[in-house]
């Protein structure tokens, strides 16, 4: 039995970017839905003081020749003490033999890059004919990530983000101005709701951060934070009110996500619920009209992260012309 490759960070971005992240998880909402994987339910560890998770997420997808297992954390109080909020790894295996074949020691990003990903292939399907104004709620990492992935995909250049202080707006105009954005920012969340009609929510809130009697109609808004039962960012009004609810998973909308808190409220039939792989492969399921209010809860899929290991592991084999030699050096 030979020993695994090991893949570092650096590595491993510059192989995700000769990839099609975006397309490829495409394909592994549309293999989900499609009942083509086998994804157990999340493994997750929660901590308070400090406050943190921890998501194990596993599976394969049929007639596939990997399986994989995937351990990814976030502490967001971690900026106090100079350290990144969130880390991790993926543990790529033969699924013909068992032996484990690669480490991805990605620190977190592959999975950062997959949820990005995720809100790029929502655009592409529920975002409002004419965009306004993109709305981005948190100015960390995954704040950056959405909006830089929506790049040339969206039609709109104005950007609103919000920060919980003006140091982080700051920093988030600084990064992202370069990028082609005329980027604003607030510490008013209110301000996104009622100005922008492209709204991406990615933080880690336990309470809602836009309101119902704020948001504007035909309006859309992916919900990317609310990962855990706890976590909270939108009013479980709008969904009520949304024409189109959409979920990464119906099965994992039952027990976290926005979905799940507007279920557990009362008033909302999750009957209405459509599975994201579904809309990919059905035009009738999407928005039909400029007014419509649209919602997409994406709590996260392990088949994102399958396809995203396996493609970058292809990269990294193609690029070396034998199996991933990783140094294991960040």
């Amino acid at each position: 039995m030979s020993n695994p490759a090991v893949v570092s960070l650096d590595e491993i971005r510059e192989a995700a970017s000769r990839i099609d992240v975006v397309d490829a998880v495409r394909r592994s909402f549309i293999a989900y839905s499609n009942g083509k994987s086998v994804v157990p339910p999340v493994g997750e560890l929660l901590f308070d003081g400090p406050p943190g998770d921890v998501h194990i997420k596993y599976g394969y997808i049929l007639n596939d020749d990997i399986y994989l297992v995937k351990i990814a954390s976030g502490f967001p109080e971690n900026g106090r003490l100079g350290l990144p909020a969130s880390d991790g790894l993926m543990l790529v295996f033969d699924r013909r033999t068992g032996e484990l074949r690669t480490i991805l020691l990605d620190r977190g990003y592959l999975t950062n890059l997959r949820t990005a990903a995720a809100g790029a292939v929502v655009a592409s399907v529920l975002a409002p004919r004419v965009v306004r104004r993109i709305g981005i709620l948190g100015t960390g990492v995954q704040g950056r990530m959405q909006l830089e992935l929506l790049r040339g995909r969206v039609d709109c250049t104005d950007v609103l983000a919000w920060s919980r202080t003006e140091a982080g707006a700051l920093r988030y105009r600084r990064e992202m101005n370069g990028l082609g954005f005329k980027i604003e920012t607030t510490t008013d969340p209110d301000e996104i709701a009622s100005t922008c009609n492209l709204i991406v929510a990615a933080t880690p809130s336990c309470k809602p951060l836009i309101l119902a009697g704020s948001i504007q109609k035909g309006t859309h808004i992916t919900a990317v934070g609310s990962d855990t039962p706890e976590k909270h960012e939108i009013d479980p009004e709008i969904l009520r009110r949304a024409e189109i609810v959409v979920a990464d998973s119906l099965e994992q909308s039952r027990e976290r996500g926005e979905i799940h808190r507007a279920e557990r409220d009362g008033g909302f039939d999750r009957k209405r619920v459509v599975e994201l792989g579904h809309v990919l492969q059905d035009a009738t399921l999407r928005r039909t009209g400029d007014d419509q209010i649209t919602v997409a809860d994406l709590t996260g899929v392990a088949v994102q992260d399958i396809v995203i290991a396996k493609a970058v592991s292809a990269a990294l084999t193609n690029q070396a012309g034998t199996s991933p030699q990783g140094t294991g050096k960040d």
